[in-house]
């Protein structure tokens, strides 16, 4: 599975609870331009329309070997998913706090595939903590690695 885009912000804003996969509606341009590895979701989020998700804020740049007629680079894209994970979303999305991030992006059997992360919203003193986490973690590694080298 070659994986086209990552969110690098997503663990580091949000905790994850569970992850879902969407296909995406996107035009003959934009796939083109996804899979030459042009495709930024960094800042992109997931809201909800008329009973449908639509992913905001995504950038694909415009397919440089494309006709006259391309894509808007900024537009808001469709995601696919059955209607029962849908609803199941939407009940879950109207819980306070839970947010629909796209995590990252990939093709399987040549079609763009989009991996969801439902999750909540981080606090300053929640990622402090992680921070605080990883510095141990370091800590522990580095100290058992000397130990092993003596």
């Amino acid at each position: 599975m070659p994986v086209y885009a990552t969110n690098p912000t997503y663990s580091r804003n949000y905790s994850i609870e569970e992850f879902y996969e969407a296909g995406v509606s996107l035009l003959g341009s934009e796939v083109k331009s996804i899979k030459s590895g042009k495709f930024s979701i960094k800042e992109s989020y997931v809201i909800l329309r008329r009973g449908e998700l639509f992913m905001i804020n995504s950038f694909v740049p415009k397919y440089s070997a494309s006709s006259y007629f391309t894509h808007d680079e900024k537009r808001d894209r469709k995601l696919l998913l059955n209607k029962s994970e849908i609803k199941k979303l939407i009940g879950k999305i109207k819980i306070k706090g839970y947010a629909l991030i796209p995590t990252k992006v990939y093709s399987k059997k040549n079609l763009i595939k989009i991996e969801l992360g439902l999750g909540k919203g981080k606090k300053i003193y929640d990622k402090r903590a992680d921070i605080k986490k990883k510095d141990v973690d370091k800590q522990i590694r580095r100290t058992f690695k000397s130990k092993l080298s003596i």
